[in-house]
């Protein structure tokens, strides 16, 4: 039986012609266009791999398995994702932020119930993508909570994943969400999961704008994961020097304004 799984993470796929949620360079370094996540995708089929939601890659299959998550609820999810991932028999959880629903660019609430009624696993990604490191006990409550309801209600099922926005947590996050019903958390730190690994801090490798198809396969083989830790290593201790806000407004300036054109 597989010992370890590695969990990926993607956020906007990106379509020609069609205008992305937001322009921001930090914002558009995560969206992977259409072409280069279906080109992963038809890799991992065509090398014998299963792409498998959160509570199935938690049974750790025997086959070789990679789980597949989206973060934010761009509705990409579903009119380009989710034909791909059906075609290819794959799973996957779609967190989705209740507070973008109803928005341009991402999920209506009726759009999410087609996602989920399609066979795909939904959880939660807050109401309001905020850093929940940041918030005081209440509104991180209120963060973790109503999120959780909201999505329950749309789709009448349980709601039991949680990820955490921008990759920030911290030890209450983990202890509410077990209070709240949550079965599992997802972070960003990249590191393969395993039985011994607290489902409450899951590791997760984000899959990038520049992932090229050598450095995807790597990733899904658990190769080099420690490179990308030690990335990580240097910019959380940025963040707890700077603060959240400044490190933000120092990333902005640095990779510049956002592109005239896509």
């Amino acid at each position: 039986m597989s010992s370890n799984i590695v969990f990926l993470m993607y956020h906007e796929l990106e379509q020609p012609g069609r205008a992305l949620c937001h322009s921001e360079p930090g914002y558009v370094r995560y969206v992977v266009r259409t072409s280069d996540f279906e080109s992963q995708m038809r890799r991992l089929s065509s090398d014998g791999w299963r792409a498998v939601n959160v509570t199935n890659a938690l049974s750790f299959p025997t086959e070789r398995s990679v789980a597949l998550t989206f973060d934010d609820g761009s509705e990409t999810d579903l009119s380009v994702a989710a034909p791909i991932l059906r075609e290819l028999g794959f799973g996957a959880t779609f967190f989705i932020t209740t507070g973008f629903l109803n928005s341009r660019g991402f999920l209506s609430a009726s759009q999410l119930r087609d996602l989920s009624q399609a066979g795909f696993e939904i959880g939660s990604h807050s109401i309001s993508h905020p850093y929940l490191a940041d918030l005081d006990d209440v509104a991180l409550e209120r963060e973790l909570l109503e999120s959780k309801i909201r999505l329950e209600d749309i789709l009448g099922v349980p709601v039991v994943h949680f990820s955490c926005p921008g990759g920030r947590y911290d030890h209450r996050v983990k202890s509410l969400a077990r209070r709240l019903g949550y079965r599992t958390v997802s972070t960003s730190r990249s590191h393969a999961n395993s039985r011994s690994t607290d489902y409450y801090e899951l590791g997760r490798a984000v899959i990038m704008r520049d992932t090229n198809l050598h450095s995807f396969e790597k990733i899904c083989a658990n190769k080099g994961l420690w490179r990308l830790r030690g990335a990580e290593i240097a910019r959380s201790l940025a963040k707890r020097v700077m603060g959240n806000s400044s490190y933000d407004k120092l990333r902005a300036a640095v990779l510049g304004p956002p592109p005239s054109s896509k």
